[in-house]
């Protein structure tokens, strides 16, 4: 599940159980320090609160896996399935989103949210001009970042401690996973 020993039981864990019917493996690394993951869960609210979640999700699935984090990847292609797009569609979002029959204000997004995700001084006044010119106002380009620098540190958190995705990703299309970095295999060997 995860490097960590972490805590058999935490007050965290009652909600969880409660609203997905199991404890994800994220938060039993974060029961480590429940401070942290409130001030966490307060961020990601407000990063959210600012933006459409489609837009969210297609942003921070595309910052999981500009960041090699399959955990985050399968999280958010999940939520992108359940919410938005059938398998076919998002397949072909995370086989190539520039040949997936976005708008391009999306390809626009994720482009430049794989750019900030991969190294965020790379950016430059022209990348964010190209997202003016798709209708994006600067509060909108700034919520972009603000997820992806969300993400950055989630998924490193994550990966720093070999959290292991959890089985519930297995329901995913196989496509989807494979995509993602996983077949579902690793998923139940935690």
């Amino acid at each position: 599940m995860t490097y960590l020993s972490t805590p058999a039981e935490s007050p965290l864990y009652q909600a969880e159980r409660a609203a997905l019917g199991y404890v994800p493996n994220y938060l039993r690394v974060l029961a480590l320090r429940p401070e942290v993951y409130d001030a966490w869960r307060q961020l990601g609210e407000a990063v959210k609160a600012g933006m459409d979640p489609r837009r969210y999700e297609l942003v921070t699935l595309t910052a999981a896996r500009r960041l090699g984090s399959t955990y985050c990847g399968l999280a958010h292609a999940a939520v992108l399935r359940e919410r938005f797009y059938d398998d076919a569609a998002l397949r072909a979002i995370v086989a190539d989103h520039h040949d997936a029959g976005l708008a391009p204000v999306d390809v626009a997004v994720m482009d430049f949210a794989e750019r900030v995700a991969a190294d965020p001084v790379t950016v430059t006044e022209a990348d964010t001009d190209i997202l003016r010119g798709h209708g994006l106002a600067d509060v909108d380009i700034f919520q972009i970042v603000l997820a992806v620098c969300l993400r950055r540190f989630f998924s490193g958190v994550l990966s720093a401690v070999g959290a292991v995705p959890d089985p519930v990703f297995d329901g995913l299309h196989p496509g989807i996973r494979a995509a993602l970095g996983t077949t579902g295999v690793e998923a139940v060997s935690g």
